[in-house]
């Protein structure tokens, strides 16, 4: 078996069906070695593969590897050519008897040896340590630098493929992508020990393999939170955009025992922004990534909880506690509630697009799918900020940028500095009362039928490439028959539930409720879910902070 060791250091590997000899070997690398890289040592082809394989999953480095020639069930050469699958730029030396050299030459052509040694190497210092020495030089000027730890591998026509990439994107956390079709994702699909049938297959910090994970699974398996550390707070904020995440640093920050749940990743549709330029303080501009980023470390730093991948399915009243209900039937209580929930992208409705999603079709993935989209035809289809935020990012790449709007122009919906933007941007195209008929390919998307408004007319488009910012629809179906909405679902609060001049049926207090507090008492709504918000980062924020503040009234008071 091969030996364990600091797994944060290159790897020399060596290999002997020998135990006197392995170990010996293991010895003398260990004390010229021993400080820089980590030694591991196998006894059979087969233990040493599996250790290798182990190895690749983690994302640790292998420089070298020493393999005797006589081995029983696999010898050296054909151990090495194996190795070669795992490790391609490892340094690959063979350790051979005089009667062997022919067979060490042969080597070289097989499985391209850099180098062959003779038995016995004493004194190791002339004829081992020199070869090693050059050969660490040769792989270190070599372009084998670690990678982020956790790996992907995918198809780029996969919709399961892209929410994961999404997924972890969102919530900051650094992965690489590798395609099932290319060398090394199929390396790392052998050593995972599946055959890419079932994709993506995430690759786990510790090297465990998870194919086409759910959300939940993955948040806990790549070090996000996803269990709360207590069974009441003071206060449970639901949904993790601006507003959420808002309410999340002021009431953490003022004292109250705080936890923020949210469903897939911080910063909503906020945080899938390209860029935004109107937020107080950033003259310059801010990805929504970055923003959310620094939010979620402040509502950290001040002792917020933060719950990823966790659905809420009910929200119930028990005396003065207010229970939050999970979709794996768990709960957390506490004295007071913030729904933050926000909106979501809604769907295109033209045939073609629900098949296509994900493989072509995307709802606010602007970032994450950018890289794929440089020199091509990209097609967006909206006419409000986040559709011109994203024509901006995409243009700085993509070939050109076709904007699908249905009104007569973007003045309605878009601020004035992003429409003289997309004004002076020369790959850029504004097609007004155009909407998106039909989506056309098989397995991704290949054409668009578009339709003219006013005429009727349609035509086709090639396109693989569509991004969809058509509007947002509340996340608040949850909340029926507990929580008053209006006609669209957006939640009804303060002034809105009174104007009439009477409190909401079956309000129980004497006093009327507060500006962002719903028919429950001590629950509250802010952001883009509240019935007739701004639907602004700033208004968003500005909500979150202004919650809090009623929570106290309503703590003080209850």
């Amino acid at each position: 078996m091969a030996q364990a060791a600091d797994a944060a250091r290159t790897v020399i590997m060596t290999v002997d069906d020998d135990p006197g000899v392995s170990r010996a070997v293991a010895r003398d690398l260990r004390r010229r070695y021993g400080a820089s890289y980590r030694i591991v040592r196998a006894e059979s082809g087969e233990s040493a593969l599996d250790a290798l394989r182990e190895l690749k999953l983690r994302g640790d480095l292998v420089a070298v590897i020493l393999a005797d020639y006589r081995m029983p069930q696999m010898n050296g050469i054909e151990f090495l050519e194996q190795a070669l699958d795992v490790y391609p730029g490892a340094r690959r030396v063979l350790l051979t008897a005089y009667a062997d050299t022919n067979a060490a030459i042969d080597a070289i052509n097989v499985v391209d040896l850099d180098h062959y040694l003779l038995k016995p190497w004493d004194p190791p210092e002339e004829k081992l340590y020199p070869v090693l020495d050059d050969l660490l030089q040769a792989w270190r000027t070599s372009d084998f630098r670690p990678v982020p730890s956790t790996k992907v591998v995918g198809h780029r026509w996969s919709s399961r493929s892209s929410d994961v990439r999404e997924f972890l994107a969102r919530n900051q956390v650094p992965y690489r992508w590798y395609s099932a079709e290319e060398p090394e994702g199929r390396r790392l699909l052998a050593a995972a020990g599946t055959d890419g049938m079932r994709l993506p297959v995430v690759i786990t910090p510790d090297g465990t393999p998870l194919v086409e994970p759910e959300a939940v699974d993955l948040a806990a398996r790549v070090g996000l939170a996803t269990t709360p550390t207590a069974d009441f707070y003071d206060l449970v904020v639901i949904g993790g955009g601006p507003a959420g995440l808002g309410a999340a640093v002021y009431g953490a920050s003022e004292g109250l025992r705080t936890v923020l749940v949210e469903r897939s990743a911080t910063g909503g549709q906020a945080g899938q922004s390209s860029r935004i330029e109107n937020y107080l303080g950033f003259p310059d501009g801010v990805s929504g990534a970055q923003l959310t980023d620094r939010a979620r470390r402040q509502a950290g730093k001040f002792g917020a909880e933060i719950l990823t991948a966790r659905e809420v399915t009910a929200l119930e009243v028990n005396g003065a506690a207010r229970i939050v209900r999970f979709s794996d039937g768990s709960a957390v209580a506490a004295h007071s509630v913030i729904l933050a929930t926000g909106v979501s992208y809604r769907q295109l409705a033209a045939p073609g697009c629900d098949d296509l999603t994900g493989c072509g079709v995307f709802y606010g993935s602007a970032l994450t799918e950018a890289p794929s989209c440089q020199g091509q035809d990209v097609y967006i289809v909206g006419g409000a900020n986040s559709a011109g935020q994203a024509a901006m990012y995409l243009s700085r790449g993509a070939k050109s940028v076709t904007l699908l709007v249905r009104g007569p122009s973007l003045s309605a919906s878009m601020s004035h500095y992003l429409i003289q933007q997309i004004d002076e941007a020369p790959n850029i195209q504004v097609r007004s009362r155009t909407v998106v008929e039909a989506a056309h390919g098989d397995g991704h998307l290949e054409r668009l039928t578009l339709r003219d408004v006013d005429s009727g007319h349609t035509e086709q488009v090639d396109a693989q490439w569509v991004f969809v910012f058509i509007g947002a629809a509340p996340l608040t179906d949850w909340l029926d028959g507990t929580v008053l909405r209006d006609e669209r679902g957006f939640i009804l609060a303060g002034p809105d539930l009174t104007s009439d001049g009477r409190p909401p049926q079956d309000w129980e207090l004497d006093r009327p409720p507060y500006h962002l507090e719903t028919n429950v008492p001590g629950v509250f709504v802010a952001g883009d879910a509240r019935a007739e918000s701004a639907k602004r980062v700033a208004s968003a924020v500005g909500e979150g902070a202004m919650a809090v503040m009623l929570v106290h009234r309503y703590l003080e008071q209850s």
